[in-house]
């Protein structure tokens, strides 16, 4: 049964297809987070690492290219209906996120759009609310470029990690490299969340100031 599935995993990835839905996953990703771009990406290269199926630095080009471009697409949206309208951004964790985004944004935007390409609703929201706040679109395109060829230059990186490993076991490695990208990418959150709450903290432990800012 397994060595039918790891069979099937091989023949789809070699598919002249399948590079074509990793630019089209990894574009609507930016603007629908359920679209599963990265757990893609990451399963294509622990394949074809040791099947062949297709070639690892192309597969990071499409997957970069339509990532930004996705987030383009998601800039625009935003600065053209808000985040008001779109209704899975109603909810109270995205009301959260998009109210996070939009402060942090504004102190120190290039951090932001870089790290929340790794965090799958937070470059959605920052997406979104870069292009509803006016966040200079040359800005945010030049940063978005270096974080998406990153981005998928990472996911590939450990597709091919885990597909070495696991070798003879094609399902597995799939899983593997998946859960690890996941891990990562939620080990990211937590580190920028903890570091920005503890400043947050100094900030209000200092109080305001005379004139309105820090010193």
């Amino acid at each position: 049964m397994l060595e039918a599935i790891n069979d099937a995993i091989m023949s789809a990835s070699g598919e002249w297809w399948v590079l074509g839905v990793v630019f089209l996953f990894c574009g609507i990703d930016a603007f629908f987070p359920l679209v599963p771009s990265e757990s893609l990406l990451v399963g294509l290269a622990s394949v074809s690492v040791t099947a062949g199926t297709q070639d690892l630095v192309w597969l990071a080009v499409i997957g970069a290219v339509g990532a930004f471009l996705g987030d383009q697409v998601a800039y625009r949206m935003g600065a053209a209906i808000g985040v008001d309208r779109v209704g899975w951004m109603r909810g109270p964790r995205a009301r959260k996120v998009l109210a996070f985004a939009r402060r942090e944004l504004v102190v120190r935007g290039a951090l932001l759009v870089f790290t929340a390409r790794f965090i799958p609703l937070g470059r959605t929201a920052v997406n979104f609310t870069a292009g509803a706040t006016r966040y200079p679109w040359r800005r945010f395109a030049s940063l978005d470029a270096v974080a998406c060829t990153v981005w998928a230059a990472y996911s590939v990186a450990i597709g091919a990690l885990a597909g070495r490993w696991f070798e003879e076991h094609k399902l597995l490695a799939v899983v593997v490299s998946v859960l690890i990208a996941f891990l990562i990418g939620y080990l990211i959150d937590r580190i920028i969340y903890a570091v920005l709450r503890r400043r947050q903290i100094r900030r209000t432990a200092r109080g305001p100031v005379v004139g309105g800012t820090e010193s």
